[in-house]
This record gives structure tokens, sequence and C-alpha cells, in this order.
């Protein structure tokens, strides 16, 4: 689903909300109530010049509307593999981002990510996954990397792993495995405002994500593991 398409379904024609490059920006009404919408589209890639606005649209809404909630719609590639971006700083960019983000939550603003197209790699990671909850259409493609590319980090043969992901989530692209894990809290499957509605109410104010995994079977160990970091001395 296009952009434009969703933001018509969910908040009608005259929503508001303005593309500029890869970026959108604006403020709708929902259910009588103002909500910031920020976010990128066509298969965006992060780069410095992208990642700035974002962060730069994050910190007007806190600066200028204290406890507005924020949409994040998420459509990107990743980050952008450019030499510019990296002599410029992309990583301290992206991690800009993720941080207003983090303040806004902080802030007390309810901060949700939604996935509607394509979201990989460091683009999500900064965006999407910081959000109180993720949620994410049923057609939207996530992962972070691909088989291939993950055989030559691990030094696994492509078969082992795509053996592995059969059977684990860890290994597999795809938004329902996302959903196994628990870094999508849900998909918006029917009744879109009805979906927006249901997050907004219940976004957690907590990082259940471990946990989810393993009520879903997703991932077995993280909470466990983060259970016994916490109880540490």
């Amino acid at each position: 689903m296009d952009w434009n398409t969703l933001a018509t379904t969910l908040f009608g024609a005259d929503h508001g909300i303005v593309r500029q490059g890869d970026l959108l920006r604006g403020t709708v009404r929902f259910d009588g109530a103002p909500l910031a919408v920020i976010g990128t589209t066509d298969h965006a890639p992060i780069g410095v010049r992208l990642a700035l606005a974002q962060a730069r649209a994050v910190l007007d809404t806190l600066a200028e509307h204290p406890g507005r909630p924020l949409l994040l719609l998420v459509d990107t590639q990743g980050q952008q593999l450019r030499r510019r971006d990296e002599l410029l700083g992309i990583n301290r960019a992206m991690a800009h981002l993720g941080m207003a983000i983090d303040l806004a939550r902080r802030r007390g603003h309810r901060v949700l990510g939604l996935v509607y197209d394509q979201a990989l790699s460091g683009g999500f990671i900064t965006s999407g996954l910081i959000a109180d909850a993720c949620d994410a259409l049923p057609d939207a493609e996530i992962r972070v990397m691909r088989i291939p590319a993950m055989a030559r980090v691990t030094k696994l043969p492509e078969a082992r792993l795509a053996e592995l992901s059969q059977s684990n989530p860890v290994f597999a692209p795809g938004v329902a495995n996302y959903v196994a894990m628990g870094g999508v809290r849900a998909l918006w499957d029917g009744d879109l405002q009805a979906a927006l509605r249901e997050a907004l109410a219940h976004a957690p104010r907590e990082d259940r994500r471990a946990a989810d995994g393993l009520a879903r079977g997703g991932r077995r160990l993280a909470a466990a593991v983060v259970q016994r970091v916490l109880d540490a001395p």
C-alpha cells in the first residue's frame, strides 16, 4: 500500500500529510484529537540528511506540542550506503534520530511505528523499533539481512541458514517472523482505523518485545537473559 492510500484510509482525503522528497510529515486529526505523523516513502535510504530531517520533525513536535502522540510510517531500504554519508557521520545522525524518538517517549508522547511497505536494517532499527510499539501491514516486508549476506557474516553455509530459517524466526525474513520474535506487536488487517485506535489506546509503557517473543515462541532466551541482567548485583 502506498503512503497516500494509507493516509487517506486512516484520516480521509484531506489528511494534511505532505511529502518532501522521501520525507513524510504532517499533523492529522484522529477521533477528534491531533496526531503527528512522520515517516519515509519510496523505500528511502536513510542518509544523514533524511535522518536529521526526521529528528527535526520529532523535536519540533516535542517543543511545540507537548504530549502529542506520534505515528512513524516506515518504508526504508536501510541506511544510505554512500561514502559521503559515512564521512559526514551517518552513524551519529541515525543515533540522533533514535535518541530524539526515545526522548519523545520519556517526555510522555505515545510513539507508534507502522511498517506499511518495507523495513530493512538500520533504517528500521532507529525508527519503528524504538517506538513504544511497532505494528505492520500484512503485506509489509521486514528483514535485517538476507540469507546470502548472513552467510558471509556468520561464515555458515547458505543451505544451513536456510534450514535453520524453517524452524527459527531469528534466521528468517518476513513480517510473520518479526511478530513471532516480538519485534512487531501486531498486524493491522481489516479495519485500519480500528487498528490505529487500538494501538493508541494500548501502547505499552515498557519494552515488552522480549516477553512477547518468549510467549510467541520466537525468542526463547531473550527474556531470561534480560531478567538475569536486571537481577545481577
